[in-house]
């Protein structure tokens, strides 16, 4: 196996001469050589990326995936590593399977909310439309005369809602937490 800093990409992304070691091999306590494997995705100044990194998925296996891809792939490679490593630090058990599933709950019960309260401004506004068209809210003028009745739009909403009365003891607004 070759050494992460002795084979690579070809010092792309590193300056000549420059002094200060990339993160991996500042961590590593290395020599961090001009064509260090690491050295483009981890850089000196964000020593936290590799450290995460290192600590879910080790060196060795960080060096052995970013040689197996082409250089084009390697950044979206690091970045997807560096956001695993982030999750399983934060949930060793589920990582991003755990974000993503916690974030699917949160759309479901959003979705659930949307549905609930279109429904009440369906029935709002049904309710609305029958207590302006009911027989008692017609003038005797108007039963004669259709075309002087007034007509009021079925999406004019000048009612409010009260949540008690219609079972919603809580807000729809309130927090998915």
């Amino acid at each position: 196996m070759k050494d992460a800093c002795s084979s690579g990409h070809g010092g792309a992304g590193r300056k000549q001469g420059a002094a200060a070691p990339c993160a991996a091999c500042k961590l590593l306590r290395r020599r961090c050589s001009q064509d260090c494997v690491f050295a483009p995705y981890f850089p000196s100044d964000e020593p936290h990326k590799f450290a995460s990194v290192h600590k879910v998925f080790g060196a060795s296996n960080v060096n052995k995936m970013l040689q197996e891809l082409p250089e084009h792939h390697r950044g979206d490679a690091v970045s997807s590593m560096v956001y695993e490593a982030n999750a399983r630090i934060r949930d060793p058990v589920y990582g991003c399977v755990g974000a993503i599933s916690s974030l699917q709950q949160q759309i479901d019960v959003l979705q659930t909310q949307l549905a609930v309260s279109q429904a009440e401004v369906v029935h709002m506004r049904m309710r609305q439309f029958s207590s302006n068209h009911s027989p008692e809210n017609v003038s005797p003028l108007s039963r004669h005369h259709p075309s002087q009745t007034p007509t009021r739009s079925l999406f004019s909403m000048d009612t409010v809602v009260d949540q008690t009365n219609m079972g919603m003891g809580e807000s729809l607004w309130s927090s998915c937490n």
